[in-house]
């Protein structure tokens, strides 16, 4: 059974999001009030706001550090701490941040870090939710639809011929009748993989305009808006292998494997290296131990992980 998060970790977790919010920026008053109003509630939330302050400073000096030691290229303390809102994009905001402030008044239902739970929706259809995850539903007599608005789902839709079901994750809608498929998002790549029956997959201006449609074993990948479109065949019982604790990855990026995995480790995992993010790599992870399946993934393209505290994973170049 999944661990509940403390209050301390919620407080935490709300004023690292507070942090990003105004140093990515500081001149807006509405955020500088927000922050104010938040640290006010009482001394704990004002001791939360300290640590996570602290906490956010320490990761650029990993990187002040770094570019000391050699003359490798590399993100700038100053971009690395006042450009929250970048990495977040990079990351994706599931990973980075967990489900935010704004996704908890949006959600239907939301995870923690390492926690997976199993919905029944009232048409019959059963979702495991990923870790640091988020959703909302929609069920009537005339439409059924699910928008993942951060992380991982699997669906195992109910028969329903009069009622398609649609699944939504950002512009990416995957729409089935009677099918069993994975959605995720992490990094900004979008991906979809079917486990039995068959998906249509469509996506305004992209590849996937005029839609797609998968069988069973069938997988595809969007990295970002106008990005390259990935496809592919694997053995259908590796689809959503994360439900079992293993994830298995083919061409996809450092950042949104590391994204992924992310949402097993709790804290922040920052990628200091957008060109090291932006590599691709395969293979299968283990995710008993987010920080060594983090090191497979980056250590072939030179990359290292280091732990600045339980709350904070900084992965750079060597």
């Amino acid at each position: 059974m999944t661990e509940k998060p403390s209050n301390d970790d919620r407080l935490f977790e709300e004023a690292f999001d507070l942090v990003i919010r105004l140093q990515s920026d500081p001149a807006n008053p509405v955020a500088g009030d927000l922050v104010k109003r938040w640290r006010a509630r009482g001394p704990e939330y004002e001791a939360a706001w300290a640590e996570a302050a602290e906490i956010h400073g320490m990761a650029g000096k990993v990187l002040e550090d770094r570019r000391g030691a050699g003359p490798k290229e590399g993100i700038s303390r100053r971009g690395f701490v006042l450009g929250g809102a970048g990495i977040a994009a990079a990351l994706g905001a599931g990973a980075l941040f967990g489900p935010g402030l704004v996704l908890r008044a949006r959600a239907d239902h939301i995870t923690s870090t390492g926690e997976i739970r199993d919905i029944a929706l009232s048409d019959g259809t059963k979702i495991s939710l990923g870790p640091d995850s988020a959703m909302r539903s929609e069920i009537s007599p005339a439409m059924r639809r699910v928008e993942l608005l951060a992380g991982m789902a699997f669906f195992d839709v109910a028969a329903s011929p009069d009622r398609p079901f649609q699944a939504v994750a950002g512009n990416l809608t995957a729409t089935a009748l009677r099918t069993a498929f994975d959605v995720s998002r992490d990094a900004d790549r979008l991906a979809l993989s079917v486990q039995r029956g068959s998906v249509e997959a469509r996506m305004p201006d992209s590849p996937l305009a005029f839609g797609e449609r998968l069988s069973a074993g069938d997988w595809l990948s969007l990295d970002g808006p106008g990005g390259a479109l990935e496809r592919g065949r694997r053995d259908p019982s590796q689809i959503a292998s994360w439900r079992e604790g293993v994830i298995v990855a083919e061409r996809e990026t450092v950042a949104s494997l590391v994204a992924r995995i992310a949402r097993w480790q709790p804290g922040r995992v920052l990628i200091a290296d957008p060109a090291l993010g932006a590599r691709q790599t395969s293979g299968v992870f283990d995710l008993a131990n987010p920080i060594a399946a983090f090191e497979a993934v980056v250590q072939p393209h030179g990359g290292k992980v280091r732990q600045i505290s339980r709350w904070l994973t900084v992965i750079s170049p060597i």
